[in-house]
């Protein structure tokens, strides 16, 4: 089941025009979402980061896009898929309902919600070998829209086939100014004795939901500092480790990158603390 703005219908039935703004020119906003255990995880980040992309997006909020709304929108559709006992990926879309051009004839929004069942009820340290390397046929553009879940993921797109078509595992990206700013799918933390870096906003990256959680525990342990500074790709192959958050996977360690093979030590530390963040808060 699907739930297009809050009407319950199956996959199988129309839900998008040919004219829908987010297909015709990426106008459109998403979130994903991890459902577990009867709970959203993290929800109140996931809510604040969509409304503030809408206002960045010039949308117009809805009075009722509450946050108790938005939840009650999402459980609905989940239970009506019978998968409330499940661990459950839940995607929303919310894109710009208009007709005209690259000019909008309105700012009101619709929006979408599907679900797709997760095999894990917690996260999990996935130790299978993970291998990466630099994607530069293309790079983010370090400013404000690419801090946001929009619809515009070319560059992650075509990134992923260079993966595939090469054998890694994922790829790291990089701004106009040579920076390493994050993963296809997640934003990039390098660890370095007690030192972890993480790229800042202001290079590009994703305003993660999981990224600000793991900086949050990170200040919280008198064994680490966590700095929000720029990376080169020069300090990859000096890394003790690296690593790829996102709220779906949790934290995924990077095996190797060239010729630098990394540890998995502080990666294991931090997601038992991401676990036991993420069931209590």
């Amino acid at each position: 089941m699907i739930n297009n703005n809050g009407t319950l219908q199956e996959h199988s039935e129309k839900a998008l025009s040919h004219s829908n703004r987010g297909l015709a020119y990426g106008d459109a906003l998403f979130e994903t979402i991890r459902y577990s255990g009867g709970k959203l995880f993290f929800w109140e980040d996931h809510y604040f980061r969509l409304m503030a992309s809408m206002r960045i997006m010039r949308m117009e909020i809805p009075m009722n896009f509450t946050m108790e709304f938005l939840e009650e929108e999402i459980v609905k559709t989940i239970k009506a898929s019978s998968q409330e006992n499940n661990t459950v990926r839940v995607k929303m879309i919310v894109w710009r309902t208009a007709e005209g051009k690259y000019t909008p004839t309105t700012n009101d929004i619709s929006y979408l919600i599907s679900t797709e069942i997760l095999e894990t009820s917690f996260y999990t340290l996935d130790e299978n070998f993970y291998e990466v390397e630099l994607f530069k046929d293309f790079y983010i553009n370090a400013g404000l829209l690419s801090t946001i879940k929009s619809n515009n993921k070319l560059i992650n797109v075509l990134g992923s086939i260079y993966a595939k078509e090469n054998d890694y595992n994922n790829c790291l990206l990089l701004n106009e100014k040579k920076q390493v700013v994050e993963a296809l799918n997640g934003n990039l933390f390098l660890v370095n004795g007690y030192k972890i870096k993480t790229p800042p906003l202001t290079d590009g990256c994703l305003n993660g939901v999981m990224r600000k959680q793991l900086i949050a525990i990170i200040g919280q342990l008198p064994d680490y500092i966590l700095e929000e500074t720029s990376i080169s790709p020069f300090e990859l192959q000096k890394a003790d480790e690296l690593f790829i958050t996102n709220v779906i996977t949790g934290l995924q360690p990077i095996s190797k990158y060239r010729k630098k093979e990394y540890e998995t030590k502080v990666a294991t530390e931090l997601l038992s603390k991401i676990n036991v963040k993420a069931r209590l808060g």
